[in-house]
């Protein structure tokens, strides 16, 4: 219940603040280009709590968190005054109607280069994209990826750290091939070539690096505990921080795995555990409780985490850049991640990437609290992520986003004359069902991975 408000939480402020950012943009243009703004709102539905400001602009903080709108005077909706007719949008140029569309989507671009900027002059925290394992007769076990191979080069772009290496990966679908440049355990330089002709991200949930092969390296996990959660089965059997697994139901216990093996077989059924607790051999009754999987099965679980070893020296870094340098690392991560969305809806649409991987609110809040718990990089990186995906997905050309006003927009320009009323309607009326349903299929891919 607790990850549940917390995930609530983090997702509402982290959507409140990209919401109020693109909606800012709007706003802002909106004032420059002389038009009369009658509300800004977070969400949407019954206003909470208003205000105004000395322009007569109401600002409103709204029941439902799931977006939000600038409202402003147009003439073919609102009965407008002879005086206020100059400050209708509708009365405005083409230019200046659609420096206001756009201003949404660019506001959140700028925002994603702001906390990136911020993250950079904070300093970033990175692992070495060393290889752990490769899978048999996988992409990567055909190229020759080895374990130890330290990655640093894909295709044209140097890469440090794994989220780097993930993004390349994902750039290279539908391309034949991919030269991965690697040093491996004798510090030799290779290239290692993956063979990506027809590789798909068809399954929900796998990762790019998974679906070819790779493993990232990982310190091994040891058999002690470091955490037992209160009221869990392992509390109530009183096993303690600090005990060491010996064996379960007489099976002598070697590796951590082997361990969450043979509980998730046994829920709800009496077991028997033996623990080296202070040079002590302890014998416990344990009954695993029972937790359904999204694939409908019952598995045994503890509430027990484990020690892990602690990391090699020098394969976790912290680089820290200056403003200057900060700033420009956030445009050019921030273009790159729009270039890789755009890609990404491209590949949805061509088949090479399944729309079962398509989230909702629900996956955000998750990200979101997932993000906020592991501190403030970690959430400006979340923030800058969705920001940049919000912008591209509001200049997608569909009615209702800005991409479809700027079409209309884009199309008055070239006949000399707006686009007919009518046709906008029913524009609006199919861009709306069509968001519907993208929103409906989002929810129900969440909802299938709780």
């Amino acid at each position: 219940m607790f990850d549940f408000f917390w995930n609530l939480g983090s997702f509402i402020v982290a959507l409140s603040i990209l919401v109020a950012v693109h909606e800012y943009g709007h706003f802002w243009v909106a004032r420059k280009s002389g038009v009369k703004v009658l509300r800004f709102s977070i969400g949407f539905g019954k206003p909470l709590f208003t205000w105004y400001d000395k322009l007569g602009t109401e600002y409103a903080i709204s029941a439902i968190p799931l977006g939000g709108y600038v409202r402003m005077l147009d003439s073919r909706v609102d009965d407008v005054s002879e005086q206020d007719k100059l400050l209708t949008l509708n009365s405005k140029s083409v230019y200046a109607r659609m420096a206001v569309a756009a201003a949404g989507p660019i506001a959140n671009f700028l925002f994603a280069i702001l906390a990136l900027a911020i993250m950079y002059i904070v300093g970033v925290q990175n692992v070495k994209p060393v290889v752990g394992s490769i899978a048999s007769d996988s992409i990567a076990f055909h190229a020759g990826m080895q374990s130890g191979d330290q990655i640093t080069r894909i295709g044209d772009d140097e890469v440090a750290s794994w989220q780097e290496v993930n993004f390349a990966v994902m750039s290279g679908l539908g391309e034949k091939r991919l030269d991965v440049r690697v040093t491996d355990e004798r510090g030799q330089i290779a290239i290692r070539t993956l063979d990506v002709e027809g590789w798909k991200l068809d399954k929900r949930d796998v990762a790019p690096l998974t679906s070819i092969g790779i493993t990232p390296y990982r310190p091994d996990i040891t058999t002690e505990l470091a955490l037992v959660a209160e009221g869990s089965a392992a509390a109530r059997a009183n096993m303690q921080a600090g005990d060491k697994i010996v064996s379960f139901n007489q099976q002598n216990i070697s590796s951590w795995t082997q361990f969450v093996e043979l509980v998730q077989l046994a829920p709800n059924k009496q077991s028997v555990i033996t623990v080296l607790r202070n040079d002590s051999t302890i014998t416990l009754n344990i009954t695993p409780d029972a937790r359904e999987t999204s694939q409908g099965t019952t598995i045994g679980y503890l509430g027990v985490v484990p020690k892990q070893k602690s990391w090699p020296p020098g394969y976790i870094e912290t680089r820290q850049y200056g403003v200057f340098d900060s700033i420009l690392l956030g445009v050019q991560k921030t273009y790159a991640l729009t270039m890789l969305s755009f890609e990404m809806i491209g590949n949805l649409i061509t088949g090479q990437v399944s729309v079962k991987n398509i989230s909702g609110p629900v996956g955000i809040a998750v990200g979101a609290g997932d993000s906020v718990s592991y501190g403030l990089i970690a959430f400006l990186s979340f923030l800058a992520l969705i920001s940049v995906n919000l912008g591209v997905f509001n200049l997608l050309p569909l009615p209702m986003l800005d991409g479809g006003h700027l079409m209309y927009y884009l199309i008055e320009l070239i006949r000399k004359k707006p686009v007919s009323e009518k046709t906008q309607e029913l524009g609006y009326k199919l861009g709306a069902m069509m968001l519907l349903a993208l929103t409906c299929f989002a929810l129900f891919n969440d909802v299938s991975r709780l």
